[in-house]
């Protein structure tokens, strides 16, 4: 990330909001939960992405009765040996 380095002119940290809560923490190597503030906003977040709140747009997912229409079909297509 280029925005992330220090500016030889400042060198201070780029600060970024937490994605969670939106405190303002270093984006630095010391910061081990970044680009979060904390362990437990990290774990919220992470939380979300597992619960399905957050999703990453894009066409639905299969179900098993998708599938197994597709197998159905590709049985059917099948060529004989």
């Amino acid at each position: 990330m280029a925005n992330a380095k220090r500016s030889a002119a400042n060198n201070t940290p780029l600060e970024v909001a937490c994605p969670q809560c939106g405190k303002k923490v270093p984006w630095s190597s010391e910061n081990t939960y970044r680009p979060f503030c904390n362990k437990r906003c990290q774990l919220i977040d992470f939380g979300a992405w597992a619960d399905e709140s957050h999703r990453i747009a894009g066409e639905s997912s299969m179900d098993e009765a998708d599938i197994e229409t597709l197998l159905q079909q590709a049985d059917r297509d099948a060529p004989l040996s």
